[in-house]
């Protein structure tokens, strides 16, 4: 659960892991700051969130994406994805097509307001309910709503423009 949820914010699968540890670590710490006013889980997903969020906001999210980008390029500067021809391997072309699609489906949530990320994030991609979600924010339900619509409208405002630029 914490290193989805980690992973859903850093789309990094060696940071998740390491925010999870941080996160551990924070409950581990704080166990008797746990007030049993929400359930467990839910105290532990803020925790996620936060350390999540505080991680995007420093510079080290920079580094990771040099990583990955060295991960796609060869020597030469080119995308690797590019030397292999299309015809080869039509299943090919199309999981690079649909990891490009995610890709830019996580581009255009990492741009959204943080309240609306995480709102989104916890319903779309970790499935909670508007309840759950609630509790953890500490909003109410309406609230909650309110956010995942604004998220979808913008999201669908920011991929409409993306897909409008590049057809």
């Amino acid at each position: 659960m914490v290193l989805n949820t980690c992973y859903r914010f850093v789309l990094n699968k060696e940071t998740a892991e390491d925010l999870t540890q941080e996160v551990f670590i924070e409950v581990y710490r704080s166990i008797n700051m746990f007030r049993s006013e929400s359930k467990f889980s839910t105290w532990i997903y803020r925790i996620a969130i936060s350390k999540s969020l505080d991680y995007l906001k420093s510079g080290k999210r920079k580094k990771r994406f040099a990583i990955l980008k060295s991960l796609t390029e060869n020597e030469s500067g080119k995308n690797k994805f590019e030397q292999i021809p299309e015809n080869e391997n039509s299943g090919l072309q199309r999981l690079i097509e649909n990891e490009d699609r995610i890709k830019i489906l996580a581009a255009a949530v990492d741009k959204l307001p943080e309240n609306q990320k995480v709102a989104f994030t916890l319903s779309k991609y970790d499935e909670m309910s508007y309840q759950d979600i609630s509790e953890i924010l500490g909003v109410s339900i309406s609230s909650v709503e309110s956010l995942i619509h604004r998220a979808k409208v913008n999201l669908r405002k920011k991929l409409y423009k993306f897909y409008k630029e590049i057809m």
